[in-house]
């Protein structure tokens, strides 16, 4: 009998036998692949190129009977599983060395029932491929801003993007969700049944289960918005930040304004000269109705003298898709994160100087302004930690040569050290770089707890534990 070497749950070696492996890709809808197969190197590569590791089997699913049965093979041989839906993540957790990984990349179905605004969505779909069935209904539910992300991943971790403000995260919008649990069960999770399972998976990341299925709400707007970029000399960055701030405090919630700190790309509406060099981005874009955008917007747009404001009306799709150019897969990525309350006079000037030090051109420094309709929910109505936060900083440190990695990693840790004191203890989950777990108690606050009780309900013995993980309170534990 042929024995390979496979990885357990501790990452010691153990053996499964060819025949078993034959047995469990005979009985799946989609396949198991290995590495030298053709579409092993696809379904392992992920968005960050600093990620390179390869999974002993590949189980690339078709449908929940294929997840079920990827998750009981594991569990009877004690394997290390990963789970990659959009494998957009930036700690690269959908894959491991050795081990299985479930490959959801093909479920990519979404289906919109325009009489009762909703969608079900699989865990699959990209943000484009939600973007372009809900459109076609003018319904949105709100997500990120870049349409190569995975569904799964950003509504695990929360979800916040251009609609948040107004229509709250997308966890909040979350009303059901179909999971495979560790045992290899199919259940659903909803506020009506298996509640704490739901509580958990709005913004605990993927702890409890693969989740096969999302039911979303969504809500009328589009498929024309008002939106677009302002882009301001470097050197007025003190006058346009400050003025910035001050705009997105009374701004209507139907208003997010966001800006970036970075050299100016060559898109066709700048001057020429203005090409790499250093830039602040006010990027905006209204949800309201259409008629009301020029006036909610008329303050932001009169900061400063810009070198282009380029804000017009746009479909949401291709705003949505706006940045993905900038984006693309395979550049090599490490980025770090703040919350904040409030964005003092201090901060602003740090964002000053470390953008003025970019160690590569792609890097940039973004803070969205939040809050509105995601400050509404209270803290622990979801297991999301950082509802209380108003702006979110991304030091999205980006390059393509492997010499740069400890430059580029460098800035980001030092920027990051360096705001920390005006900072919120939370962070934005799907922004932890690997090397960043241990903040985890910090990040979900008084949630942690409640966290690790439900997941030493549903997975004890922590099968699911390449993520953000969050170890399982188990009854003994609780006894002591």
């Amino acid at each position: 009998m042929t024995m390979f070497s496979m990885k357990n749950l501790s990452g010691a070696p153990v053996s499964v036998s060819e025949e078993a492996v034959m047995a469990l890709d005979a009985g799946l809808r989609g396949r198991v692949a290995r590495p030298g197969e053709p579409d092993y190197e696809t379904a392992r590569t992920v968005w960050n190129g600093t990620i390179d590791r390869r999974p002993d089997i590949i189980v690339r699913c078709q449908g929940p009977s294929d997840v079920i049965k990827a998750v009981r093979f594991a569990v009877e041989h004690g394997l290390l599983i990963s789970v990659r839906a959009g494998g957009h993540n930036i700690a690269g957790k959908a894959v491991a060395d050795g081990g299985l990984m479930i490959d959801l990349s093909s479920m990519r179905s979404v289906r919109v029932d325009p009489e009762s605004r909703t969608a079900w969505v699989e865990p699959g779909a990209l943000l484009s491929d939600v973007d372009a069935e809900t459109q076609t209904h003018g319904l949105v539910v709100p997500t990120g801003i870049n349409s190569t992300t995975g569904i799964s991943g950003l509504t695990l971790g929360g979800g916040f993007g251009w609609t948040t403000r107004s229509f709250g995260m997308t966890i909040d919008n979350l009303v059901a969700a179909d999971v495979v649990t560790s045992e290899g069960r199919l259940v659903r999770a909803a506020e009506d049944e298996n509640s704490d399972l739901f509580w958990a998976l709005r913004g605990g990341g993927g702890n409890f289960g693969v989740v096969t299925g999302f039911r979303f709400n969504l809500h009328e707007m589009g498929p024309e918005v008002i939106s677009g970029l302002i882009v301001h000399p470097f050197d007025d960055a003190e006058t346009v930040l400050k003025a910035w701030r001050d705009f997105v405090k009374t701004a209507p919630r139907e208003v997010s304004a966001w800006t970036v700190l970075r050299k100016a790309p060559p898109l066709p509406f700048l001057p020429e000269e203005w090409h790499g060099r250093e830039v602040v981005v006010l990027a905006a874009c209204y949800a309201g109705p259409m008629e009301d955008a020029e006036a909610a917007l008329a303050p932001l747009r009169a900061i400063g003298t810009p070198i282009a404001d380029v804000i017009s009306p746009h479909p949401f799709t291709g705003w949505q898709a706006a940045f993905d150019p900038l984006l693309v897969s395979g550049a090599r990525n490490y980025w770090k994160s703040h919350d904040f309350s409030q964005l003092s006079d201090a901060t602003i000037e740090l964002l000053i100087k470390y953008a003025g030090k970019l160690p590569s051109p792609d890097c940039e420094i973004f803070v969205a302004s939040v809050g509105g309709a995601m400050g509404d929910v209270a803290v622990d109505a979801t297991a999301y930690g950082g509802r209380e936060a108003n702006f979110v900083m991304n030091v999205h440190s980006r390059w393509q040569d492997v010499a740069d990695d400890a430059d580029c990693i460098r800035w980001a840790r030092e920027f990051f050290d360096a705001s920390a004191p005006n900072a919120m203890p939370t962070i934005y989950v799907n922004f932890l770089p690997d090397d960043e777990d241990e903040g985890l108690q910090t990040t979900y606050g008084p949630n942690y707890a409640r966290l690790a009780e439900i997941k030493g309900r549903w997975d004890p013995d922590n099968v699911f534990r390449v993520n953000q993980n969050i170890a399982p309170k188990t009854r003994s534990m609780a006894a002591e």
